[in-house]
């Protein structure tokens, strides 16, 4: 993406103050779009209840959001440069803001289902459009650096906050509020983002949108059959899976033809990279297929009110807020390949103790711990994945790198909800078993892969 000086394009150097105030609003923003990914979980059984929907529409009601926002980042960052950062952050948090509005008085499932496949739309505009007016507010290396690391900072409280806030939301005005806190939200983000501090500039990068299309068509397919095997609606998933073929060989045939594709091959060619995106899937599917199949077991068999349920889940959040300076601290001392490698380990750890508790029907201090575990492992291996991706990409594309980080993480969160959804079928213990194994496969494969750095 584009960057140049504001005050040399502008002629105005934004004061200290008024840059404040709009990395605030730009962190607020970013804070939202993640929040959204975590707050439902809490929520699911509620839903479920008041919309007469099954584990399948449950499925859907949280992956509607991440399939869409998985797939429209990979065109994200370039759409930020052509259309103005500005202008694609603004336009998709009004979005964002419409969509959650309506997705709090959605009469039926399916009208739920579009809104989240909207707001997620919404949401992958936000994100590299954020990155793109930071470094605009902050030309200065230093300055900027220290603004990034605010707003990353931002992720790990909204995953910490997203199961509690939900828990509260529910419990005192039910599902249908989880979806109105946004409003407030994004009005507050359009308040400080306002105005002459971020002025982008538009380019001609070019978007494929036939292939783009294509990208949501193979991950929303993927998803419908993988989620359709999980209920046993056999002829369902063999038209589904008959419809991923088809997509698949479009998005192939298309990306070969395209001047602009959707991903960056020369990023596919490392082994390095290849390994850290799998590490990046692996630690998002643990967490996002977590946060669906262990809410429904807290509150439909242990009997937990939403708020507690929420509670219930502080030994896997805390860490996200907690550990990551830990973390970035390591990765300065060391380089990120031991704390991913720690991170995967912990998180396969965890899953498996998470199980035995669930198969013994343990006591909740053995869930806690998993938890913990859990926890700390997603706290080292994100942040550090961000420095392992972008040091093992080929020059000129780290931003391609970074986008491709966030897409496939959704992704991962995707795929996590769909199978361990699907699993959880056999038992809630059977799926937490598939994460550790998806975890155990990512540890094997990034430490057989040739060191991505050296220590710094």
């Amino acid at each position: 993406m584009t960057v140049v000086n504001s005050a040399a394009s502008t002629g105005l150097t934004p004061s200290r103050g008024r840059r404040a105030c709009a990395l605030t609003g730009i962190s607020l923003g970013y804070f939202m779009v993640l929040l959204d990914t975590t707050v439902l979980s809490v929520a699911e059984p509620y839903l479920a209840s008041s919309l007469g929907t099954s584990m399948a529409g449950l499925q859907w009601a949280i992956t509607g959001y991440t399939v869409v926002f998985a797939a429209l980042l990979l065109s994200a960052g370039a759409a930020a440069d052509r259309f103005g950062a500005e202008r694609l952050f603004r336009s998709g948090i009004a979005g964002f803001a419409l969509a959650s509005l309506l997705s709090s008085v959605a009469p039926g499932l399916w009208a739920l289902l579009l809104l989240r496949a909207v707001s997620g739309a919404a949401a992958a505009a936000c994100v590299p459009a954020s990155m793109a007016m930071i470094a605009r507010l902050y030309p200065e290396p230093a300055a900027r650096t220290r603004a990034i690391s605010v707003w990353a900072a931002i992720s790990g409280a909204a995953v910490a906050a997203g199961p509690i806030a939900g828990g509260a939301l529910v419990g005192a005005a039910g599902w249908r509020a989880v979806f109105l806190i946004n409003v407030p939200m994004a009005l507050a983000v359009l308040a400080l983002t306002w105005g002459r501090s971020v002025r982008c500039p538009r380019d001609a990068h070019r978007i494929d949108w036939p292939a783009q299309l294509a990208a949501v068509a193979v991950l929303t397919l993927l998803t419908d059959a993988l989620i359709a095997a999980g209920a046993r609606a056999w002829t369902h998933t063999r038209w589904s899976s008959g419809g991923l073929v088809i997509a698949v060989l479009a998005f192939s045939v298309l990306e070969r033809r395209s001047l602009a594709p959707v991903v960056n091959r020369a990023l596919l060619y490392s082994a390095r990279v290849r390994a850290g995106l799998l590490a990046a899937a692996a630690a998002n599917f643990t967490l996002a297929g977590g946060l669906f199949v262990l809410p429904l077991l807290l509150q439909r068999e242990r009997h937990l009110s939403a708020l507690e349920t929420g509670l219930a889940f502080l030994p896997l959040t805390v860490p996200f807020a907690a550990n990551p300076p830990l973390t970035g601290k390591i990765v300065a001392r060391t380089g990120p390949r031991r704390p991913i490698l720690a991170g995967l380990a912990l998180l396969a750890a965890g899953s498996t103790l998470l199980a035995c508790t669930v198969f013994a029907e343990g006591a909740y201090t053995w869930l806690a711990l998993g938890l913990l575990l859990t926890g700390f492992g997603i706290s080292f291996v994100l942040p550090a994945l961000v420095a392992a991706i972008i040091s093992a990409a080929p020059p000129g594309t780290a931003g391609a790198a970074g986008g491709l980080l966030n897409a496939v993480r959704q992704v991962g969160a995707t795929l996590g909800v769909a199978l361990m959804g699907a699993a959880a079928a056999a038992g809630t213990g059977w799926s937490l078993l598939l994460s550790a194994g998806v975890c155990a496969l990512a540890w094997l494969t990034f430490a057989l892969t040739h060191p991505i750095d050296t220590p710094q």
